[in-house]
């Protein structure tokens, strides 16, 4: 995204001398998110200065579209751009003018750290999920204890035997019994 057309050639000629190839061009941020959608891009490049308004809008709005690293092009910087783009997401920075052997480089860090951050809330939202299993499971067992007199480790057992009797995962198994545990106390209280 460029409205310069001297820099969006020279970003056109740089990604070819890579091997790249640019899929869509565009100059202000309404054309950013129309076209990332469009053609899911490896990288997109965005200058600050657009037609309709700055680079770092065009980087936050193709984040909701369709996340994909995003490098700002750039005649200068300073400390609040700096922090507008980290906070819209972008992964890396290129001066204008362009030279080309830095585009190489600049792109590899933006995909290397899109990626770990990608693999870090993957691993955070399993761990979640890990964790929200634990909470059913413990609560279930306080119902199993709670109803039938069992002990902790013999109320976490039925519930492990009921998952893998019934093929379900333990925590589905300690919804059920949440959900059981509910729906005695409504009936027991009309």
């Amino acid at each position: 995204m460029d409205d310069h057309a001297p820099s969006v050639q020279a970003v056109a000629d740089a990604v070819a001398i890579q091997g790249g190839q640019v899929v869509g061009s565009g100059s202000g941020v309404e054309d950013a998110a129309t076209l990332v959608e469009a053609h899911r891009p490896d990288v997109t490049i965005c200058a600050v200065g657009l037609s309709d308004g700055d680079g770092i809008e065009a980087a936050r709005r193709v984040a909701a579209v369709f996340p994909s690293p995003v490098v700002l092009l750039t005649s200068h910087t300073d400390a609040d751009i700096t922090a507008r783009a980290v906070g819209a997401g972008v992964l890396g920075f290129l001066a204008k003018p362009l030279r080309q052997e830095e585009l190489g480089p600049a792109f590899d860090l933006a995909v290397s750290r899109f990626r770990e951050i990608a693999a870090a809330r993957q691993e955070n939202e399993a761990l979640k999920q890990q964790l929200e299993s634990r909470k059913l499971v413990e609560r279930a067992k306080g119902f199993l204890i709670r109803r039938f007199g069992l002990s902790e480790p013999e109320a976490y057992r039925r519930i492990q035997k009921a998952a893998m009797d019934t093929r379900r995962p333990m925590a589905d198994v300690a919804r059920t019994l949440l959900v059981t545990e509910e729906w005695g106390s409504l009936r027991s209280s009309d």
